[in-house]
C-alpha cells in the first residue's frame, strides 16, 4: 500500500531524514516512534504529500506520489489520504458537520451525498448530537472524533495521524486508541501513526523506530 525508498530531507544545512525506507501493507496499523527531533513528523508529512523529499521515492497504492504535480497532487491527497492531527485543525467558524463535509465538497461530490455520509460518520463516532456545534463548543475528545470523521469522509485508503492522542486526557486517549483499531477492523483502513504514546504504539501491528533521522532495526 505504501512504499517509501531511501527518503532524504534537509532543512537548510540540517539533514532531518537520512535515507529512510519502509513498506506498509494494506489494512496494517503501523506506529512510528522515536525521540523528539528524530524526523517522525517530517516523514509522515512526506508520506502524506504535504512536504516533498529531497531524495528517494514514495508510492501509495502503486502510484508514485513524487511524480505528481500541483492539481494532480492535491486531488490525489484529497481522494486517497485522510489526516488526523494532534490539535484537530478544525475550522472554528464552521460547525462540526460543516468541517466534516469540507473535503467532500473540495472533491466536487454532490452536497446531499456528502452531508448524508458526514452524518453517518458522526453517528458512528458518537457525536451526532454535537454536529451543529462549532469546535470551540466541543470538548477535546469530541473535536478529535470530528477530525476522524473528516479524515474518513472521502473514504481514503490511508489514514495518517500525527500525535493524535497528544492533546487528550487519559479517558479520551483510550477511546481514540480503540477507535483506530476499529477503523482497521471495520473499514479496512491502512493507518500510519506518529506517537509518543507507548500504549497507542503497542496497539499497532508493527512499530517503526526512528533516531537521528534514521530507521533503527
Amino acid at each position: 500500500m505504501i512504499e517509501a525508498e531511501n527518503i532524504i530531507k534537509s532543512f537548510g544545512s540540517l539533514q532531518v531524514l537520512k535515507g529512510i525506507s519502509l513498506d506498509v501493507k494494506a489494512g496494517e496499523v503501523v506506529s512510528i516512534v522515536g525521540p523528539s527531533g528524530a524526523g517522525k513528523t517530517t516523514l509522515l508529512q512526506i508520506l502524506g504529500t504535504l512536504s516533498k523529499q529531497d531524495g528517494g521515492t514514495v508510492a501509495i497504492n502503486g502510484i508514485r506520489t513524487d511524480k505528481l504535480v500541483n492539481n494532480q497532487l492535491a486531488r490525489f491527497r484529497n481522494q486517497h489520504i485522510g489526516f488526523v492531527f494532534q490539535f484537530h485543525q478544525l475550522l472554528p467558524e464552521f460547525t462540526a458537520l460543516e468541517n466534516v463535509c469540507i473535503p467532500g465538497f473540495i472533491a466536487d461530490r454532490p452536497r446531499k451525498e456528502v452531508e448524508a455520509r458526514a452524518i453517518e460518520l458522526l453517528d458512528f463516532l458518537g457525536v451526532t448530537d454535537r454536529m451543529e456545534h462549532k469546535p470551540g463548543e466541543l470538548s477535546g475528545g469530541e473535536q478529535q472524533r470530528v477530525a476522524v470523521a473528516r479524515a474518513l469522509i472521502n473514504d481514503p485508503e490511508v489514514i495518517l495521524a500525527d500525535e493524535p492522542s497528544g492533546n487528550l486526557d487519559t479517558e479520551n486517549k483510550k477511546e481514540l486508541h480503540k477507535l483506530f483499531i476499529h477503523l482497521r477492523d471495520s473499514f479496512g483502513k491502512t493507518l500510519v501513526i506518529v506517537t509518543h504514546d507507548r500504549e497507542l504504539a503497542g496497539l499497532a501491528d508493527r512499530i517503526i523506530t526512528l533516531k537521528d533521522g534514521r530507521r533503527e532495526g
